[in-house]
């Protein structure tokens, strides 16, 4: 468990009820049909388009954002954006509170995750993970130069790599410092003459009566378990998106500052929904 939290701090579970388990029925077959349905057909449309086009993407990233969005359709749980998204390649950072971000953040624009490599071998997140480009990187100065060769190769090829710069998931309810070692590789004389980078923020609502925390997952809780909740549950919340405009890295001489002002940008429309308590 992450030492920003402490024992006790996840909602309690209640047991599923005979409808509740109605619901993950009529939500989670659709559901399941719909993520590895096209996971196949991803896999199969890329079997052309990698020989093809090598670490460029035309295709396979419709496929994913389809299936983002009508996730949210399926779960009954309302999408909303504001703002919009940069053009061209470059980075784009936000708030991590729920695995249900990746659906989120992919629905609106076509983007590629930058994770730990131990999340390459989660079942079923893994898979998903590695089919549609996820970009693994192990978080050690030693491979910094190795980093930097990857993002120089993916932003060359027109990529959006996203980055969770808190380094874990939240409840929703607050915004961690983000940490600057992680914009190290964005000071480097290939990367920062060129490199924008945009603010995202992540604003979960919980339905009405339920916990604020509803849709966040974080320390020691279960995935499996919050994805049933998610299924199961009467009542559905929202998320919305508040893309802020990109700043310049070349802008900018300390990589603290530019952690700095990218998390007051994406704290903000937290603070705005009223959604924050730390």
């Amino acid at each position: 468990m992450s030492m920003t939290w402490r024992p006790g701090d996840e909602p309690e579970h209640k047991p599923i009820s005979l409808m509740g388990w109605v619901r993950v029925l009529y939500r989670g077959i659709p559901l399941g049909i719909l993520v590895f349905g096209c996971l196949i057909l991803l896999l199969l449309v890329r079997l052309i388009e990698r020989p093809l086009f090598g670490v460029k993407r035309p295709l396979t990233p419709y496929i994913t954002q389809f299936v983002c969005l009508n996730a949210f359709r399926i779960l009954g749980i309302g999408y909303h954006s504001q703002g919009t998204p940069m053009a061209g390649p470059g980075a784009v950072v936000a708030n991590h509170s729920s695995w249900l971000d990746i659906f989120a953040l992919n629905g609106r624009k076509r983007i590629y995750f930058v994770s730990k490599a131990e999340v390459a071998k989660w079942p079923g997140i893994g898979w998903l993970a590695r089919a549609t480009g996820t970009v693994f990187i192990r978080r050690d100065p030693r491979e910094a130069a190795k980093h930097i060769q990857i993002f120089k190769e993916r932003l060359t090829a027109g990529h959006k790599l996203l980055f969770f710069p808190e380094g874990t998931s939240t409840d929703g309810r607050r915004v961690l410092p983000f940490k600057p070692t992680l914009f190290a590789a964005f000071f480097d004389e290939a990367l920062r003459d060129t490199l924008a980078i945009q603010p995202v923020s992540v604003i979960y609502r919980a339905a009405e009566g339920q916990d604020p925390r509803q849709y966040g997952w974080w320390g020691d809780m279960d995935f499996g378990t919050h994805l049933l909740e998610t299924l199961s549950a009467a009542k559905q919340g929202s998320v919305t998106l508040v893309y802020h405009d990109p700043v310049k890295v070349a802008d900018y001489k300390d990589r603290k500052v530019l952690a700095r002002d990218l998390e007051t940008a994406v704290r903000s429309s937290l603070e705005e929904a009223g959604v924050l308590t730390a």
